[in-house]
């Protein structure tokens, strides 16, 4: 008997980073400060678990829609139109479970065996083993840290082949906290365009901004509707990342072969949160103005704090709840340094070479996942490790 299948052998190893290093520890009784994993703190808002409990109360427990309830799906249409200045229909519109699985159903729908798909470095490694399960080989274009970490259209460029079939983004990025100006969205865009390639925009963190940066979906721009998969999440806005609850939005040709994967996997997505789900679009924004208010108190106070220590240079991210600071100076291997930190500091951070070489030298530090007190003791640490190196 044959097991696994190919599929699963021949797909890079699945790996959770640090977290994964950090089990056995946790397994121990040991006190961790957990700044790798990229959740929220906070309690979901009450009036989206109230309309939850609502709706299991008002015996909303059976079978729904495989697209997703068409409440949502109107509701959602509304939102992408204001936010994002897209006009999807409902029809058009895919409740999902979280973005991961928007994604999945994404490549599987849209990838031969041997298609390549180019993900811009440092990359978001959890789309790895999707595309590769649906067939596909991942190719990487790395982008400078010199620069910014800024699109390098010539790097992506130089990537392309006849069998390239797809670029995808993350947008505002993870890890590195950058959020894409107009013209580097459209120097993507010109060259989907020009060699006829679908776009994978994942923008999960398109309503945690800084300094007054602008979200931009890229299917906005002109030619791109009728290539691109826009997807997000209630994941980090509404801090409802356990819900699993996202959504994907593309021209109406590209839906039924979604639908079909879609269908297989799931058949639909939980019928009663997606009550909760339509109160948080419908309902009050403050709690969100609010969260990504605090998000940034922790955000100034990371950067202060690490640009403070030896041999580290943080950048302020511009969106996202991630600071990616420069560890290079100190003479270690980022990875050496995360392990370092994890064993005599007992906080866990992300090595930035998990998120591909390019990445290697930086630390990946989470700030929305712990309390801002919390983070100020994680800070002292620290300072405390950076301090004796060298």
């Amino acid at each position: 008997m044959k097991w696994p299948a190919d599929r699963i052998s021949q797909s890079s190893p699945k790996s959770f980073g640090m977290y994964e290093k950090a089990m056995p520890m946790m397994a121990a009784g040991v006190d961790l400060i957990h700044l790798e994993v990229g959740r929220p703190s906070f309690d979901t808002p009450v009036h989206i678990k109230e309309a939850t409990k609502k709706a299991l109360d008002d015996g909303l427990v059976h079978y729904g829609d495989f697209a997703g309830d068409i409440g949502l799906r109107e509701a959602l249409a509304g939102k992408i139109q204001s936010y994002n200045k897209l006009n999807p229909t409902p029809d058009e519109i895919l409740i999902t479970n979280g973005l991961t699985h928007a994604a999945y159903a994404v490549f599987m729908a849209a990838l031969d065996e041997g298609d390549e798909v180019i993900l811009l470095e440092p990359y978001y490694p959890q789309h790895i083993n999707k595309i590769e399960l649906a067939g596909g080989k991942v190719i990487t274009a790395p982008l400078d840290r010199n620069n910014g970490f800024r699109v390098d259209k010539d790097a992506i460029a130089a990537r392309i082949t006849d069998k390239t079939k797809m670029i995808a983004i993350v947008n505002p990025a993870n890890p590195t906290g950058r959020v894409y100006t107009r013209e580097e969205l459209e120097s993507i865009a010109e060259l989907a365009i020009e060699h006829d390639l679908m776009v994978v925009s994942d923008e999960v963190y398109e309503q945690i901004l800084y300094d007054g940066n602008k979200h931009i979906s890229i299917a906005t721009l002109p030619g791109m509707w009728d290539r691109t998969f826009s997807m997000f999440a209630f994941t980090k806005a509404f801090a409802m990342d356990g819900w699993r609850m996202g959504y994907v939005t593309c021209k109406k040709d590209f839906m039924p072969a979604i639908m079909k994967i879609s269908v297989s996997d799931v058949a639909h997505v939980n019928v009663f949160i997606q009550e909760g789900a339509r109160a948080a679009i419908t309902g009050p924004q403050e709690c969100l103005a609010e969260m990504v208010k605090e998000d940034d108190r922790r955000r100034r106070l990371v950067c202060r704090r690490m640009n403070e220590m030896k041999g580290v240079v943080c950048p302020n991210p511009e969106g996202t709840i991630y600071a990616f600071p420069d560890v290079s100076a100190v003479g270690k291997s980022s990875a050496q340094i995360a392990d370092e930190i994890l064993e005599q500091a007992h906080i866990v951070v992300e090595d930035g070479g998990f998120y591909g070489p390019t990445g290697a030298g930086h630390l990946r530090i989470c700030f929305g996942a712990e309390s801002y007190e919390v983070i100020e003791q994680a800070m002292d640490k620290l300072q405390d490790y950076f301090a004796k190196q060298g």
